[in-house]
């Protein structure tokens, strides 16, 4: 359902972009004069500091999409407020929408059998299955599942890990990963992105985005991320829902062996984990998207700079596609920044001076 702040913020979007159909020297100043008067106006409301409502926002989060000069004309906050603004105005709408559609749940256990859970699994090399089982003879009438959710997280075996770290440096020319990721956008949705990266040179395979995610629309992204007979011989993926008995079929039909993290074991799905923070960082938390198209657009070109221009550590200081070393061809060369992702990153080049 949507509410008013929403209702706000979409009737600002279609407005900015009908006064910027007008003419764009004359949407420009329209839009110019607005946004100046509105900030005016807060500053004459008194206080020693500016007080923005809900309608500033909204205001100032529309202009951040609909209109490329907002920038130039944001004077009294910084750019990165306003994107705070959306993620604030993200939280507290789920949070209410959450509230008002609580459901009665399974109640929480008592104190006394958490301990006894955390107890049994200190005392004794056991998992939630044994610890369950002994729960269930003391006669505690309680799931397996929510003892695991009370049981004390372990640190990974080093053996475990040297060879899962093993396997993944013996292998990774043949090893691929995927995961999802979220996306809050301007409507207050959440929209699913879904990524393929290969392990040896850190490329991104494939790169789409929906609302609705099951696993039939899973099936088709793999169906175009591993074309013909590119598919690799393993794929690691973690134990979301969306990777159901489906899809594991589907990426053994294509002769590639699925290996599934262990729960709760991002660790193990570390290449994927490390390109969302990267692409979060760079992207996506400096940034209010529209919705789908938007996202798809912004993180592709991303995806674009990551392999052409970005170096990696993991590849020492080298880009996936392998960018050549120009060194100072003349004397009166100078160092020139190339625009990338809208102008948050840059690659720099050598050019003769004008």
């Amino acid at each position: 359902m949507l509410t008013f702040p929403r209702l706000f913020v979409a009737f600002i979007s279609i407005l900015v972009g009908a006064v910027r159909a007008l003419g764009k020297s004359r949407a420009d100043l329209v839009l110019e004069n607005i946004a100046l008067r509105r900030q005016v106006q807060v500053l004459l409301s008194g206080g020693a500091r500016p007080r923005f409502d809900d309608v500033d926002r909204g205001l100032w989060v529309a202009f951040r999409e609909a209109w490329p000069g907002w920038v130039e004309r944001l004077l009294i906050v910084c750019p990165e407020t306003v994107v705070r603004w959306h993620r604030e105005r993200f939280r507290r709408y789920w949070t209410r929408l959450s509230n008002e559609n609580r459901r009665p749940g399974r109640p929480p256990i008592d104190l006394e059998l958490r301990r006894l859970i955390r107890r049994m699994a200190r005392e004794n090399p056991w998992g939630a299955p044994r610890v369950h089982g002994e729960l269930l003879k003391l006669g505690f009438v309680v799931s397996e599942a929510t003892v695991s959710r009370y049981m004390p997280r372990r640190q990974p075996d080093p053996d475990r890990l040297q060879r899962w770290m093993t396997f993944l440096r013996n292998h990774k020319d043949g090893i691929a990963a995927m995961d999802f990721f979220t996306v809050p956008t301007v409507g207050l949705r959440v929209l699913y992105c879904f990524f393929v990266i290969e392990h040896g040179r850190r490329r991104v395979l494939h790169f789409n985005a929906t609302y609705n995610p099951p696993s039939a629309w899973v099936i088709q992204q793999l169906r175009e991320a591993f074309p013909f007979d590119t598919a690799p011989r393993h794929l690691i993926f973690d134990r979301d829902a969306t990777f159901s008995a489906a899809v594991v079929g589907f990426v053994l039909s294509m002769g590639t062996k699925p290996c599934r993290t262990a729960p709760r074991s991002p660790w193990q799905n570390g290449l994927a984990e490390r390109w969302i923070g990267s692409c979060r960082r760079d992207l996506l938390d400096r940034v209010v998207p529209l919705g789908r198209g938007h996202v798809v657009r912004l993180v592709r070109e991303y995806i674009a700079y990551h392999h052409t221009d970005r170096t990696h550590l993991g590849l020492s200081k080298e880009t996936p596609d392998g960018r050549p070393v120009t060194p100072r061809p003349f004397e009166s060369a100078r160092v020139v920044g190339l625009s990338r992702v809208g102008g948050l990153h840059h690659k720099y080049e050598w050019r003769e001076a004008a």
